[in-house]
């Protein structure tokens, strides 16, 4: 659709699309840069955890105790985006994750190499923050690299 002057308009769903996908994109530029203050502002006060396998978890402080065991065995993880697909506040990415295993990860001690693997994951927004997310890392991979 097209205003008088032939500008292209875009919907407000589409512009809060385009916001919930810069948030998420900006959020995982701040886990890159291990600006741990800004990916939590950017969680809901009452976010929702997700993962393959476990029972739900809720919480910002949740959310920064995962991150810290992460970093803890994989100090220099980062996180790149290879896929985004968005659709009113959802956010679908597929990421791939690279890093070196220098400390004990769920009980396999460091044994200094680097990993990479696939992680498939799904975002709900609210208010202008990521409210939940759903992650099916592969887990399977990445024990293969370090066991």
């Amino acid at each position: 659709m097209s205003d008088p002057t032939g500008e292209l308009l875009v919907s407000a769903r589409a512009t809060s699309t385009d916001a919930n996908v810069e948030l998420l994109r900006s959020t995982f530029a701040a886990f890159n840069a291990d600006d741990l203050d800004t990916c939590l502002a950017n969680l809901a006060e009452d976010f929702v955890i997700n993962l393959a396998g476990v029972p739900q978890m809720r919480g910002r402080d949740t959310w920064h105790h995962g991150v810290e065991v992460m970093k803890a065995a994989f100090p220099d993880v980062t996180v790149q985006i290879e896929d985004v697909v968005a659709a009113a506040d959802r956010v679908a990415v597929r990421l791939t994750l690279r890093g070196t295993h220098t400390g004990e990860f769920e009980g396999i001690p460091a044994t200094g190499r680097t990993v990479e693997y696939s992680s498939h994951e799904f975002y709900r927004f609210a208010d202008g923050l990521i409210a939940e997310e759903w992650i099916c890392s592969d887990m399977a991979t990445l024990h293969g690299q370090i066991t």
